[in-house]
Formats: C-alpha cells, structure tokens, sequence
C-alpha cells in the first residue's frame, strides 16, 4: 500500500504481538557509518566513495515507483530518509501495529556489492555495528541479520563468527542475485556457519551481479522487474535443494523475503515430477525435493497475493502450509502490508496467531 497508512482495521483481534520479518532501516547519509569504520576505510569512503562490481553503476537500473522507494508519509519530520529515525519508526509503525519483534534488513550500502572485497568486508562489519549501536541496543523490539560480504565465504564465516555472539543477531542476509547459483560449494562455509551459530539464513530480494532479472535481458520497465522478484526466487530454491544445500544441511532454517509465495507450490509440484524422473543425476538428493522445502523453508508473506476469487488464497495456504508462512511488511516501502489488512480472508484465532507471531518465532528461533 502506498500513501498514508489506511485508518479501517479489523478491531483489536489484530493486535496479537507481531512479528515482523522485514522492517528496512536506512542510513541518514553515506557518512553515517564513517564513526565504525577504521582509519584506512574511512579515509577510502571519503576520497572514493561507494565503487560496486558493476562499472558506472551508481544508481538503480530503473525509476522506482516512488521517491527513495518509500510511502509519502514516510519521510520523517525531522529531517533524513524513510527509515533512517528511530523514533519516527516506533510512532508509526512499531507501536500501532503492536509489533512484538522486528527484524531489520539492511539494504543499502550493500558490502557484498564492492569492487573492492577488502572494503566490502569492512562496510558490512561497519552496518553490523551500525544496526547494534543505532537501533537494537535503544529498541529491544528490533533484532537485525547480519549482513555479510557473500561473494567472500572466509569473510563472511568470520563476520558471522563475530555478531553471532550477541543477541542483537537472529539471521544472516543474503539477496537473491549472487554472482553463481546460491547452491554451489563456494557459498557452504556460509551454510555451515549459520548451522553453527543457530543461525536462520533470510533469503531478501535484490542484489546486484551485473546480470538482468528476466532471462529474456533487461526489461523496459519497472514494474517488470519488480514483478520478476518471484521469478528470481525459484531458481535460488532449485539450486538450494538440487546443489544439495538442504540435504547436506538438515537444520538450516530458509527464509525467502519478499518475493511472494503463490508460487511456491506449483514449483514443488514441477520439481517433484522432475526428480522422479531424473533423479539418477542427482543421488544427493535422496528425498523428493518438496520433502526439504516443507522441512527447511519459510515464506515471508509480503507481497500477499490477492486472487480475485479470495477463498482461493486460503487453498493456496492450504497446500503450501499453516505454518510456512511468516508475516513482512517491508516497510517503509511504497508496497508495504499493513498487519491488519494483509490477509483479505476471514481469520481463526490459531491461523493468525501463527501467521503473525507463532511461525516466525520457530523459523528464526525466538523465545
């Protein structure tokens, strides 16, 4: 939803303590992180800035749909971006929607993006720390995923290493466009580390690997591309579960963020079919793989979908599972859910409370 936030809610049955898997901080400016970065970093962010994989890139491929991606009532009053304020987040969206647990997904500057990997290293220890001091430390009903360098196993293993010691940590980021197919060996040490820690691994839409979304090359559009955030999710899960990642990681607990869900089932259907059919090329993986997505994978709800004959959402549910899905917001972004009008059904007691609270507290470990 865009625009201010709709005043028609359904009572306080809502109000259940949510937990909300995908709240976006954002950085006042650039210069924000420089107190946690060293001496040699500080001085490479202000004599050359940001420098991604991608040359000439300094900007995002396509016009978004609103300024800085955001609601227009988002911007807060005193000054800075959508998302940047702390107090200004807890007025209008942690305290209204009651939430219980917020979980933040640091999106920009991305780390794992730079040209240099040193840096990029450094700039995520920088957000780490950034996220702890400005938003977990003064508000207890924030946890943050770590951010991690992916495309630098060894760094990311030691960042994870390091902020899993705190509490402040119940997740490891990771986007859905590395350079290679997630599955592949060089990203398992990432794997093991959060088996280790207890970690989950959020799967967030985006990224940036100099490759189009859509198959077919760059879209005209926008909206194309911003519909191809689904399509982006289900080659992620098929190398997941044919790479032999959920297999070989039998505790590794997957959420996928904010690529929608409705896709979810007709995939496993198409993947099953596959490997019984072929399965003698991939003896390492010896379960059906919707065995390993039902045992290990979560769906954030945002974008919920909304069919036109509204009861088919409930059968969607159905055959993906009560208990896969995992409320999101995405705020403070353009297309946000609201809690209280996300599901267009009429609600049990049960379904909500593990739609809004109880999956999440299972698939990121929460007490």
């Amino acid at each position: 939803m865009s625009g201010a936030v709709l005043e028609r809610s359904r009572t306080d049955e809502a109000r259940l303590g949510v937990v909300d898997c995908d709240i976006h901080p954002m950085l006042r400016s650039e210069r924000a992180l420089i107190p946690y970065l060293s001496r040699r970093w500080r001085d490479e962010i202000e004599t050359f800035g940001l420098r991604t994989r991608n040359p000439f890139v300094g900007s995002f491929a396509f016009p978004k749909a609103a300024p800085a991606l955001s609601r227009r009532d988002s911007w807060p009053p005193g000054g800075g971006p959508p998302g940047s304020d702390l107090a200004f987040m807890r007025t209008q969206h942690l305290d209204p929607y009651d939430i219980e647990t917020g979980i933040l997904e640091a999106l920009i500057p991305s780390g794992k993006d730079q040209r240099n990997p040193a840096f990029g290293a450094a700039l995520c220890s920088a957000l780490n720390d950034w996220q702890v001091a400005e938003w977990t430390e003064p508000e207890p009903r924030l946890k943050a995923a770590i951010t991690i360098p992916a495309e630098d196993a060894e760094a990311s293993v030691a960042e994870i290493e390091r902020c899993a010691q705190r509490r402040d940590f119940v997740s490891i980021f990771l986007a859905t466009r590395t350079q290679e197919p997630l599955g592949r060996k060089r990203y398992w040490p990432i794997f093991a580390a959060a088996v280790q820690t207890g970690l989950t691994l959020g799967i967030h839409t985006g990224g940036s690997n100099g490759l189009p979304m859509t198959p077919g090359g760059w879209p005209s559009f926008y909206f194309e591309e911003h519909m191809a955030n689904a399509f982006a999710m289900q080659p992620l899960l098929t190398s997941l579960v044919f790479e032999g990642v959920l297999e070989a990681f039998p505790t590794l607990r997957v959420v996928l963020i904010e690529g929608g869900f409705a896709w979810a089932p007709a995939l496993a259907w198409r993947l099953d079919k596959h490997w019984a059919r072929m399965r003698s090329e991939v003896p390492h993986v010896p379960q059906p793989p919707s065995f390993y997505i039902r045992r290990q994978v979560w769906f954030a709800t945002q974008p919920v979908e909304e069919p036109p004959h509204r009861p088919d959402l409930r059968t969607l549910i159905d055959w993906i599972g009560w208990d896969r899905l995992v409320f999101a917001s995405d705020y403070p972004h353009w297309d946000m859910d609201d809690p209280r009008l996300a599901f267009k059904l009429a609600l049990s007691a049960d379904e909500m409370r593990a739609l809004f609270r109880g999956n999440a507290r299972a698939a990121y470990g929460l007490s």
